[in-house]
């Protein structure tokens, strides 16, 4: 049965994590994509590139071609494939492919049923479209980092990466939206997604109430229905008890049936609720809690370690941590795909390629032969 994007090709001049994971996830559903590499990329050239090949899940599925987009020769072999191509998707910073003349509008003049998508820290346009950043950064002028703090009401930095995923996630649905547009109209566009942009939607439920309301969360304010709360054995537990009902179930589990009433308590009251399910918590274990919660169906859950969550039944259920046969490292974890498909399913075709394993493949696809393909490679080409 066919996959779901069999048949489109990407060509992927991206590095780092947003545009890798972004094209990760649509080489799953069946695109060819091609990984344009320059021939002294560092992420090609790690010390052990057998055990990176192994376990680099966000390169799977892909093939690589080495090319030094500096030299006329490359941009010439790389414009060729963009006329065969269905999606292109980069992370340089903006004006980069612009100066090395593999930009949307000299591609698209070539083939004007091209989907281009740029992901940058910024977007294109604004008055920090040139400043450099990573995933703290983005997530600390996209607001994340200021409603995230400790018990003093010190900002945290997540170490969740919500700038890089989220930009990869609506990467992905701009593509998508664009090659469903093309479907109609016949016609590629220029999708331009900013990591910055891409944090906002996870604040949702709190620029709601700024929106309507003008409220600003307290960085380190004690909440009694969504927080961590520290268990006997040293772990921790999560609770997310937002609806009443949720929050009577709570407190009969935990064997605080008068703190029902005061689930949006103020003043000295929180406080004292505060402390109250604090020590409460403090007498069983995480596990233990966990097993209490889940039974009285409430919002409870334990906070995982990285050793638990790659183990976790829950997750082991749902494919999440598939293992594969690598001929060299024997038995290799990755991570799975949470899009689950009934008809056209996500697949594992191949592991992470060598930095230019195909080069000489798709080179002689676009008929040069082999003293021609030895010729760019002793010119540095690729």
């Amino acid at each position: 049965m066919p996959l779901a994007l069999e048949g489109f090709r990407i060509l992927d001049m991206s590095r780092w994590l947003p545009g890798p994971f972004c094209t990760m996830v649509l080489a799953d559903m069946g695109a060819e994509v091609i990984k344009v590499q320059s021939p002294t990329d560092p992420m090609g050239m790690l010390p052990d590139q057998t055990k990176q090949q192994a376990y680099d899940f966000v390169s799977r599925n892909k093939k690589s071609l080495t090319l030094n987009l500096k030299s006329p020769e490359a941009r010439g072999i790389f414009l060729k494939l963009a006329t065969q191509a269905d999606v292109i998707v980069e992370a340089f910073r903006p004006g980069v492919t612009k100066r090395l003349g593999v930009d949307y509008e000299t591609v698209s003049a070539l083939n004007p049923r091209i989907i281009y998508c740029s992901i940058t820290g910024f977007g294109q346009y604004g008055p920090y479209r040139d400043i450099p950043g990573h995933d703290p950064n983005y997530i600390s002028i996209g607001g994340a980092a200021g409603i995230t703090g400790d018990q003093q009401g010190n900002p945290v930095i997540i170490r969740a990466a919500l700038g890089d995923i989220g930009s990869a996630l609506h990467a992905i649905i701009g593509i998508l939206c664009a090659l469903m547009a093309r479907g109609n109209t016949g016609k590629g566009q220029y999708v331009d997604i900013s990591m910055t942009d891409s944090v906002l939607p996870f604040l949702s439920v709190s620029l709601l109430r700024y929106l309507m309301e003008g409220f600003i969360p307290k960085r380190g304010w004690p909440s009694t229905t969504i927080n961590a709360w520290r268990t006997k054995d040293g772990k921790y537990v999560s609770t997310g008890l937002i609806e009443p009902y949720f929050w009577e179930r709570f407190c009969r589990a935990l064997g605080r049936e008068d703190l029902i009433p005061h689930q949006r308590a103020k003043g000295d009251k929180l406080h004292e609720v505060y402390s109250a399910i604090e020590e409460a918590f403090l007498t069983k274990t995480r596990d233990e809690w966990f097993q209490i919660m889940k039974d009285a169906d409430t919002c409870v859950s334990p906070i995982l370690e990285l050793d638990e969550v790659v183990d976790n039944p829950q997750l082991l259920s749902r494919d999440m941590f598939p293992e594969y046969d690598h001929p060299t490292e024997g038995k290799v974890r990755q991570l799975g795909t949470p899009i689950k498909l009934s008809e056209t399913p996500a697949t594992f075709r191949n592991f992470a390629p060598i930095a230019g394993q195909h080069t000489d493949e798709i080179l002689q696809g676009l008929g040069y032969t082999g003293p021609q393909i030895e010729e760019l490679r002793n010119s540095g080409v690729i």
